[in-house]
């Protein structure tokens, strides 16, 4: 029986792996931080951009805010309420067929 002394070291995940191996994780890290840091500057970016409610554009379930018959987002059974908005960036609800800034006229 061998003593504890005599037992050859037990070999790291590391040196079972071929080097090219190595080099691979290296840059696939390397390059997820650096889509990480990418992603942080466009987030800031987004930050500065200016929002509009746009009327009459939701899909079922999807609209942003409260609107006639209920005060949550994402309750609103009907598609195309022209009472449920959804935020868009400003400028764009007016490209939108049937999108409005306004919400609809009570009657």
């Amino acid at each position: 029986m061998k003593n504890a002394d005599t037992l050859a070291p037990e070999a790291s995940i590391s040196d079972s792996l071929p080097k090219a191996s190595g080099f691979a994780l290296k840059a696939a890290l390397a390059g997820a931080i650096a889509l990480g840091a990418a992603g942080m500057t466009h987030g800031a970016h987004a930050a500065d951009q200016k929002f509009e409610k746009c009327y009459g554009v939701n899909a079922a379930y999807k609209n942003d805010c409260q609107s006639t018959g209920h005060s949550c987002a994402g309750q609103d059974a009907k598609a195309r309420d022209p009472n449920a908005f959804i935020k868009l960036p400003a400028g764009e609800c007016r490209k939108i067929d049937g999108g409005k800034t306004e919400p609809a006229k009570k009657k």
